[in-house]
């Protein structure tokens, strides 16, 4: 009576076993591969709300909202900028797109996909986050006692002095970027759903970290010259380049999960990394050059209004100096009548 217990969880162990041998292989790692390719429609209408994703999106949503009307209501000369609110919605919707969309369900299954997903991440949420000035709304929004206790030293911090120093910044993203593509953390984020979000993170924190000295309006450790600003963001996107022709050179596939999914449809697994590494390639550097060509656009407007002040001042120097030399005409003519009529 003892080895029947014993003997029923022998046999499920051994069911257990066929039973996993007889899956086609790589199924349960690679995870359920869609029957068909993707198309316009899938990427438009086949959202999928997963509460990892949805629920830090809303709250993040209702927090900002909540913020803004607080300090529209104590400081209403002074509101938040409509386009700073803007700019944080968006980093909202382009994360939703990246990790919600038709995209998300493609990701594991054609890298192109996945390539779509980490440019929107890093070129498309990341700086439209920092335009929003995120830092700026909590110092309003906080009461005194925070900001003094929380906010501030944070913001002063070793920590945070040293990563966002813009070379340190710059070379995290590159790192980030160059790591994860050639490194065993791109296949294991693609065969572990938890790793695969890690790496999500990782993109966003990093382009956040780069993008926040170039174009964020909060207060920062170091301030870079609008000329440095442009510099900086012209030379990120020659390392885009070539990451994108490393991946387009390659002879052979340089992921064991894309290259081992079986799939009845689309591109071979060398063309489809070819095609991504094209995405990288051109939209990268077209995301960049329109970061640069912003960055120019904000240097021009800030000369004009350095010359509009400094030509105010001048103006303001010589309506001084004519007001002495009209006075002093006025004494030397008060004088002169006073000697004559003497």
């Amino acid at each position: 009576m003892r080895r029947r217990p014993l003997n029923r969880t022998r046999v499920a162990a051994v069911a257990a076993a066929v039973v996993a041998a007889a899956l086609p292989a790589g199924a349960a790692a690679h995870g359920v591969v869609p029957d068909a390719p993707p198309t316009v429609a899938t990427f438009l209408f086949g959202w999928t709300f997963e509460p990892a994703v949805v629920i830090p999106l809303l709250a993040a949503a209702l927090v900002w909202r909540w913020a803004v009307r607080r300090v529209a209501r104590e400081h209403p000369r002074n509101p938040v900028p409509r386009i700073r609110s803007v700019a944080f919605y968006g980093s909202l919707a382009a994360v939703a797109v990246a990790l919600a969309s038709g995209i998300e369900r493609y990701d594991t299954t054609l890298f192109s996909v996945h390539m779509v997903q980490h440019l929107l991440l890093t070129l498309v949420a990341a700086p439209l986050f920092v335009l929003s000035g995120p830092i700026t709304l909590a110092l309003r929004v906080a009461s005194a006692a925070t900001r003094q206790r929380w906010i501030l030293p944070i913001l002063h911090s070793r920590v945070v002095v040293a990563v966002s120093f813009p070379v340190v910044a710059w070379l995290v993203f590159a790192a980030v970027m160059w790591g994860t593509h050639f490194s065993p953390l791109f296949d294991r984020a693609l065969e572990d759903p938890g790793i695969h979000e890690l790496e999500h993170v990782m993109y966003l924190a990093a382009a956040t970290l780069f993008w926040w000295p170039a174009i964020g309006p909060d207060p920062s450790p170091w301030r870079m010259s609008h000329p440095v600003r442009a510099l900086y963001v012209f030379l990120q996107m020659p390392q885009n380049t070539f990451l994108a022709v490393a991946l387009l050179n390659a002879s052979q596939p340089l992921y064991r999960h894309y290259a081992t999914l079986a799939r009845s449809w689309g591109p071979s697994p060398i063309i489809d990394q070819q095609i991504a590494a094209g995405i990288m390639w051109l939209f990268g550097d077209l995301g960049f050059l329109a970061a640069i060509l912003g960055l120019v656009l904000a240097w021009m407007r800030h000369e004009e209004r350095v010359t509009a002040r400094d030509d105010r001042r001048a103006d303001a120097a010589l309506a001084v100096i004519r007001e002495r030399e009209a006075r002093l005409a006025e004494r030397l003519a008060d004088e002169r009548t006073a000697r004559d009529g003497g």
